[in-house]
């Protein structure tokens, strides 16, 4: 593709949460991998149109939380709760990553199916190993998708094969930093598993790291009772989990996710907006290892950023579609229990999982002028073809397959 063009189909996207803005039969011009004009004329003459008529032109997905190496392991185990199921399974598949070859094997297969899923940017946590994550980020890469891989840092409770020398797990993750920083499309993220994983030594390194190169960070918080237990065990002198994350330079300093959320009072949920930290909603590993409910609409009401995770391997889907109509279900129950916890709305989750999350990236996840053209074209059944563009998209989430899924444009160009 040139570096200008038109797209022609039925477009939907979520400006706010609350909003569906729908187009039929519009035109969508892009320059230099942004979108400059969507209306109802064709905006320039003699150019050529790529004709999606009768398709459904949504803003691609993006996954913000997720582990490239459990996708061999999606599935297993799912009998346990977090602790249980990281000592029984996890740490045993993320030692055969000091391998860069099966890495290699494993991360090839892993970026061909995100883009067979729609989803067009990523928050990826690798492992401890410096040779594996930059082979993750290679491949990211030669997709075209958008991504921050993050080199997963850990040097206390946990396996002996994935426990490192502090000092060498800040400098390759340095190393990393260096190597990849300058890059459009796949850049660095400061990555502490959890804090049960990390020393304050490396805790303090890492967050000196953060704010040495300006990097955002990625980590979990309150998923599991246990683990909140633990973290309170390990941090007596803190009365939150995130306030450990916090003394370190790691919750809010520069840009911030922190997945999972759930074991939460008031007092924490006002100081993740404050902090301007994205919650990253997880319905399938929540309900997968018992890990409990997001207080979503409470986050919501309090102002907080909300963004959508599949995190495989604990969750079972790449397919953003499955875990919008998983967190729409979830606030279902949360309802019964407690009927202040308004359902949530279709649109607002669309909204976490396209404009929220494309938010960490810039100016992405919607069709709005100036933002990355970042996008996928979906196939419509003739059944649904007389139905509004909205009823469209429904079907879609909630009946949609990946092969619904035929094209995928990230910065105007397409995806393969």
């Amino acid at each position: 593709m040139n570096n200008t063009a038109v797209i022609h189909g039925n477009f939907l996207y979520t400006p706010d949460k609350d909003n569906f803005v729908t187009l039929k039969n519009g035109y969508m011009y892009l320059r230099n991998g942004r979108i400059e004009y969507l209306g109802n004329k064709c905006p320039i003459e003699n150019i050529p149109v790529l004709n999606y008529q009768d398709k459904l032109i949504l803003p691609g997905f993006y996954d913000m939380h997720l582990h490239a190496p459990q996708f061999n392991q999606i599935g297993h185990g799912m009998d346990e709760q977090l602790l249980d199921w990281l000592n029984k399974y996890t740490f045993a598949e993320e030692s055969k990553f000091v391998s860069a070859s099966y890495a290699e094997e494993v991360y090839k297969i892993f970026a061909d199916e995100l883009v067979r899923n729609g989803t067009v940017g990523t928050a990826i946590f690798s492992t401890i190993h410096f040779e594996s994550t930059n082979k993750l980020a290679e491949k990211i890469l030669a997709k075209g998708l958008r991504a921050y891989v993050g080199k997963v840092n850990m040097d206390t409770n946990s396996a002996t094969t994935l426990t490192e020398d502090t000092k060498i797990s800040l400098q390759e993750t340095e190393k990393f930093i260096q190597k990849w920083r300058q890059n459009k499309f796949v850049k660095p993220i400061i990555t502490p598993r959890f804090v049960p994983s990390c020393t304050p030594e490396l805790l303090q390194g890492l967050g000196n790291l953060a704010v040495k190169y300006n990097l955002p960070v990625q980590s979990h918080l309150s998923e599991n009772i246990s683990e909140v237990n633990l973290v309170k065990k390990l941090f007596p002198q803190e009365k939150y989990y995130l306030e450990v994350y916090d003394k370190f330079n790691l919750f809010g300093e520069t840009p911030t996710l922190m997945a999972h959320c759930i074991h939460l009072s008031d007092a924490e949920i006002s100081k993740i907006a404050k902090r301007n930290v994205y919650a990253v909603h997880c319905p399938d590993s929540n309900l997968n290892l018992s890990s409990g409910i997001m207080p979503v609409r409470k986050m919501l009401n309090a102002g907080v950023k909300i963004a959508l995770g599949s995190d495989i391997g604990a969750g079972h889907s790449l397919f953003i579609p499955h875990a919008i109509v998983r967190a729409v279900q979830l606030s279902k129950l949360a309802n019964l229990a407690d009927n202040s916890c308004t359902p949530l709305k279709l649109s607002e989750i669309f909204y976490m999982a396209t404009k929220s999350g494309g938010s960490f990236f810039g100016k992405s996840g919607s069709f709005e002028i100036n933002f990355t053209a970042d996008f996928i074209v979906v196939n419509v059944p003739e059944s649904q073809k007389n139905k509004s563009l909205e009823e469209q998209l429904q079907n879609f989430i909630y009946h949609g397959k990946p092969q619904d899924i035929i094209k995928i444009y990230v910065a105007g160009k397409p995806v393969n």
